[in-house]
């Protein structure tokens, strides 16, 4: 499979989840931003493909994070969501241009809604609609130090020596 056809829009995510739940997958959803894919995002997005059978990432058009992080993103959508599509326990990236995710987690009507431990669960888009549903709203823990914005500070600091 190549990494371009785990790239899904909202048209044709649709028919890959009604596969999925027609072969009995429980669905994982989780989104993000991703810019420079590092330790830290490996780990949470392989913790929570490990929490059911396919995982859907959505992920933050460039419009989309401009608006929530000035000054980003450092790497276009298209890069980010080819990168993404590359990991083996990613199974659908799908792009969204909302200021959140609530739209396309209505879409996809995961079983499990996961994110980062630095989260409630209270504080998670779209909890309401997946648990109303029967589904789990879980977070996963991170691994400490790593972020985007520690590397920039990081590789900021460095060129400034």
């Amino acid at each position: 499979m190549w990494t371009k056809d785990k790239i899904h829009t909202w048209a044709t995510l649709p028919a890959v989840l009604a596969d999925w739940r027609q072969q009995g997958r429980r669905i994982v959803f989780t989104n993000g931003c991703f810019d420079l894919l590092h330790l830290g995002h490996v780990d949470y997005l392989e913790q929570a493909r490990h929490l059911g059978d396919a995982l859907v990432v959505g992920l933050n058009t460039d419009a989309s994070v401009s608006c929530l992080k000035p000054g980003r993103p450092l790497q276009d959508e298209v890069s980010r969501a080819r990168v993404l599509a590359s990991l083996l326990f990613v199974d659908a990236v799908v792009l969204f241009n909302e200021p959140t995710p609530l739209q396309l987690i209505e879409l996809v009507q995961p079983d499990i809604l996961v994110k980062g431990d630095d989260y409630a669960v209270s504080g998670i888009v779209g909890h309401e609609l997946v648990l109303a549903k029967g589904g789990q709203v879980l977070t996963v823990p991170l691994v400490p130090g790593y972020s985007t914005t520690r590397i920039v500070e990081r590789v900021q600091r460095l060129t400034h020596l």
